[in-house]
């Protein structure tokens, strides 16, 4: 199985149509179809169905595509190390991103590190643990930041300066909105909103035995998208601090647990990895401002 031939698979599954994909590969229509045949016969399953005026993936067919887009992903980073093994001025960095205001420390070292580098380029993917982990597994990312402490068995890490605060996101003419701090007890029998990962890690070791009195009434990988369920009376969102415009006007205010829970933000990558130039150096730098700062 060649990845040109994977390609090609790709471009006709995003275009649904053959003479469309050929097009854009600059390859004869014929050749494409050859391509796309030899590929069904090595894996001995059909992963068209092919209509009038379009062309369907089959359920194989659906399976491939995740899988080879991930196949041609990694390809086309190790190429692109390869072309800029001697280039000093530039390069690709990819992240895989919790969500969190300590994002800001990373950034501000990208600018920094770009100001060296300036034909750098980075790559930013956002998502909860589950979802950087498996990317980085793959080895689709140089770095993902992680809320959660990593397996130190699969990853080296760094820890960012600072903490994330919990704390409930909520409309501002809720009840709850005149406390100054919020108390697990307050929360009994009423619908919440937490990402899954932290409904399972963080949220139990603060609620302890009321735990099981807690509602989940809807999870998120992504605290906007949390917020504005929120903001239509939906729930009461637990967050991190600073995620979410909660400012004076925002219809939204945000109120710190008690007793305080705090979460450490990790910057992971894989044990043993063998980095790009661009990417040890830009580590190189990290591990100095983060011991200094």
């Amino acid at each position: 199985m060649e990845i040109r031939t994977l390609r090609y698979f790709l471009a006709v599954a995003r275009e649904e149509n053959m003479t469309k994909a050929a097009q854009i590969l600059h390859v004869t229509q014929p050749t494409l179809s050859k391509a796309l045949k030899s590929l069904e016969d090595e894996l001995g399953k059909k992963l068209f169905t092919r209509h009038s005026f379009s062309i369907k993936l089959t359920d194989e067919g659906i399976l491939l595509r995740s899988r080879a887009e991930d196949l041609v992903s990694m390809a086309d980073k190790i190429e692109q190390e390869f072309i800029l093994l001697d280039d000093i001025t530039g390069g690709d960095l990819y992240f895989g991103l919790a969500e969190s205001y300590q994002i800001s420390f990373l950034a501000h070292e990208i600018r920094k590190f770009k100001d060296i580098y300036p034909a750098l380029r980075y790559h930013i993917t956002s998502g909860d643990t589950e979802q950087i982990e498996e990317k980085l597994d793959k080895g689709l990312l140089d770095f993902g930041v992680f809320a959660e402490i990593p397996d130190p068995s699969k990853y080296e890490s760094l820890v960012f300066p600072e903490a994330d605060i919990w704390g409930l996101v909520m409309p501002e003419d809720s009840p709850l909105a005149e406390k100054k701090f919020i108390r697990a007890e307050d929360l009994i029998g009423l619908p919440l909103f937490c990402s899954e990962q932290s409904w399972k890690n963080d949220i139990p070791r603060w609620a302890g035995d009321k735990m099981s009195r807690l509602h989940l009434e809807g999870s998120y990988r992504l605290a906007y998208n949390a917020s504005v369920f929120t903001r239509e009376h939906l729930g009461y969102l637990l967050t991190f601090d600073k995620l979410l415009d909660t400012s004076p006007g925002s219809g939204l205010v945000f109120r710190p647990l008690s007793p305080a829970l705090e979460t450490k933000l990790y910057l992971v990558w894989k044990r043993y990895h063998t980095f790009s130039p661009i990417a040890f150096r830009f580590l190189k730098q990290l591990q100095l401002s983060f011991t200094l700062g």
